[in-house]
């Protein structure tokens, strides 16, 4: 577990499928994937971006599905079909120009704990497998694909002082 401040995180390093869609993929009668996204927590990433802080993601799995959306969030990077994490994970942080402790990972399985353990601050999502909440040094209340990146992102702003100041443009009269 962490000790680092949330002030020092820089960037968030997210999985996708069990993270940013709820897990489940499904194929139409062409064998092209579907995933779904919350689209709140599609907005939670654009607040952590409005607030100078990189986003990326780091995949095990390679479809046309995280490309679109990875590209339609504007995200920093997109490492995908990485297959080993930990070694990905390294090769992100040298290539984005990041230390492990400016980084937040979140993640929901097995292949995520090597860089949950890694990383600055580690999330488990709220369906995560036990041994990724036992890793985390948080855990959202909320499901993967459904808010928990939301629920994160609220939660590093608001730790880091951005959220009134994000927010306020949604508040005024």
């Amino acid at each position: 577990m962490s000790t680092t401040d949330p002030n020092k995180i820089t960037a968030v390093i997210l999985d996708i499928d069990g993270v940013l869609t709820d897990g489940r993929v499904g194929y139409g009668a062409t064998a092209d994937e579907i995933k779904f996204f919350d689209v709140k927590d599609g907005h939670g990433l654009k607040l952590l971006s409005r607030a100078g802080i990189k986003v990326g993601i780091l995949s095990g799995r390679s479809s046309q599905a995280n490309l679109t959306r990875a590209r339609e969030l504007g995200v920093d990077f997109l490492y995908q079909g990485e297959k080993d994490k930990r070694e990905a994970f390294g090769r992100l942080l040298q290539e984005q120009n990041l230390t492990a402790e400016e980084c937040l990972y979140m993640g929901d399985d097995l292949v995520d704990i090597p860089c949950m353990r890694r990383a600055g601050i580690s999330v488990a999502v709220g369906d995560a497998v036990q041994e990724a909440h036992q890793v985390a040094d948080w855990s959202t209340c909320k499901a993967g694909g459904r808010g928990a990146v939301r629920e994160m992102a609220e939660w590093l702003l608001k730790q880091q002082g951005h959220w009134d100041r994000l927010v306020a443009r949604y508040l005024e009269p």
